[in-house]
């Protein structure tokens, strides 16, 4: 835990600077801040990724807190804040804010197999046994290993590289095909006439997370038994994320078992999460969802095509005629 202490005063440092360069910069001229601002040298460059890796071994030198992590560890930190900030130029995400928390960290290389046995060898960690879910497969190497803390416990993921490529399924009319209708009051309406009901994962617990929250109101907030609450409520959201999660891989193979080419709409399920069903929408996770199905049909060779969404049902499948709105 000291060290996901450590990489959150790391990522909340490196984005604190970037801010106040970002802020000196675009100061009025005619006019006053309402805010305090540091002012900062105008040959001063921009702390971008390359600068503020550097400046960790002059930081170690004063925190002594950070000697502790690897270096590798906390240059990682630096490189997600600096991906925070290029998604929010170039993908229109939102301004990068400080962590509260943070439940990871990534150990980027190996020079040798980490995993021995039931047993991995982490940098200033040593060896650690685990619950190993399976083996690495033969030919494959492990690039980087990811360490996270969830409600139920300590969990390692591990990036694994082989040789090849993996070729993009390609279309072909003799293949059978699925067209795939998402929606709230059905969640599935299949071209064969097939309709499957939407599960509320959430909906379903909401009573049993209410009560949840009801009780953590009433504790001290600080103390054993506040903590042991929020553990609680932690604990059931991971439960709800992971039988979510088992569902849509079920359903993506379900789906892929019927078809060599799968047909769905390419809907902005951020809107879908702003509207009026945005508790149902995000009770379901449409993205995540499609995100699974599109991994699920490449790995199984199966043709996945997003479609315009617009006048799907009025347009003729035969003629491309536009017949208007149906009754």
């Amino acid at each position: 835990m000291r060290w996901l202490f450590a990489c959150r005063q790391v990522y909340n440092y490196c984005l604190a600077e970037r801010k106040d360069w970002i802020k000196s910069r675009k100061s009025p001229i005619d006019q006053c801040s309402l805010v305090n601002e540091y002012i900062i040298p105008a040959q001063t460059k921009y702390p971008d990724y390359y600068y503020q890796k550097r400046q960790l071994t002059e930081a170690k030198k004063t925190n002594p807190e950070l000697k502790e992590v690897p270096s590798q560890v906390l240059q990682e930190v630096v490189g997600k804040v600096d991906k925070a900030f290029r998604s929010f130029h170039n993908r229109g995400y939102g301004f990068p804010r400080f962590r509260k928390r943070i439940r990871s960290m990534v150990f980027p290389q190996f020079k040798t197999n980490p995993i021995v046995g039931n047993q991995i060898k982490l940098p200033k960690i040593g060896d650690i046994e685990i619950n190993l879910h399976r083996p690495i497969p033969e030919g494959f190497v492990v690039k980087q290993v990811q360490v996270v803390n969830k409600a139920s416990g300590w969990y390692v993921i591990c990036t694994i590289q082989s040789e090849g490529n993996i070729p993009d399924p390609i279309p072909d009319l003799s293949y059978s095909s699925l067209g795939i209708d998402l929606g709230f009051s059905s969640l599935i309406a299949t071209s064969r006439n097939e309709i499957i009901d939407r599960p509320k994962f959430l909906i379903a617990l909401q009573s049993k997370l209410t009560s949840l929250q009801r009780e953590l109101k009433d504790k001290v907030k600080g103390s054993n038994n506040w903590k042991k609450a929020c553990k609680k409520i932690v604990q059931l959201h991971e439960y709800i994320h992971r039988v979510r999660k088992d569902y849509h891989f079920k359903l993506a193979h379900y789906l892929c078992d019927q078809a060599k080419m799968i047909f769905i709409e390419a809907i902005d399920f951020k809107s879908w999460g702003r509207g009026m069903l945005r508790k149902h929408s995000l009770d379901f996770a449409f993205g995540a969802f499609v995100d699974i199905l599109t991994l699920v049909a490449k790995k199984r060779d199966v043709y996945l095509l997003k479609v315009d969404k617009d006048y799907t049902s009025q347009t003729c499948p035969n003629c491309n005629t536009l017949t208007g709105k149906k009754s």
